[in-house]
């Protein structure tokens, strides 16, 4: 069975800095009509840092959307559509944390929530890391902290880390790191 929407109208319910709202028309595989509202947002990147003594650095920061302090790894948006996905992680890692790693590994794509976002985050592990200054936005506010790996893989499979790019991120990287050992 051909599975494949095909969109036949599209309008522009929203058209924010960061998100922007689309309500489409779509052709359903079976030839019906439907109708399907989504974000569009530029992409983002996720880095897993971890350090020469197996800790990984996390970040506590205020999550409006969900009025939570939230434990994450270092993310944030790309500047532009088209950014090199490497170049964007090493810009996050940086200023969030002032690490800068010795080696990047792309880990591939995580979607958080595919049947209304279309944020595509491409997920990276840096090791060999060593720190200069960090360099925060103007309106970002964070605690960054070291936690082991194996404690931080402890805290997802107890449900103490919500955030979705966080889990998948720290459970990459652990089971990664492990096939190297």
């Amino acid at each position: 069975m051909d599975l494949i929407e095909k969109m036949t109208d599209s309008q522009l319910i929203f058209d924010g800095y960061v998100v922007h709202l689309y309500k489409d028309t779509v052709q359903l595989p079976d030839g019906k009509t439907g109708y399907r509202e989504y974000v569009k947002h530029v992409g983002a990147v996720c880095v897993v840092p971890v350090t020469d003594e197996g800790e990984v650095l996390l970040e506590r920061q205020f999550r409006y959307a969900v009025d939570q302090v939230l434990t994450e790894i270092p993310a944030g948006k790309l500047d532009y559509p088209g950014e090199d996905w490497a170049e964007a992680a090493l810009r996050e890692l940086r200023e969030e944390t002032g690490a800068v790693p010795r080696e990047l590994i792309d880990m591939g794509d995580y979607y958080g929530s595919p049947a209304i976002m279309g944020e595509r985050i491409r997920m990276f592990l840096a090791k060999g890391l060593t720190f200069t200054e960090n360099d925060l936005d103007e309106d970002e506010f964070l605690e960054v902290f070291r936690m082991p790996l194996d404690e931080a893989v402890k805290a997802v499979l107890k449900g103490e880390i919500p955030d979705g790019k966080t889990q998948c991120g720290i459970l990459r990287a652990a089971m990664m790191l492990q096939t190297e050992a």
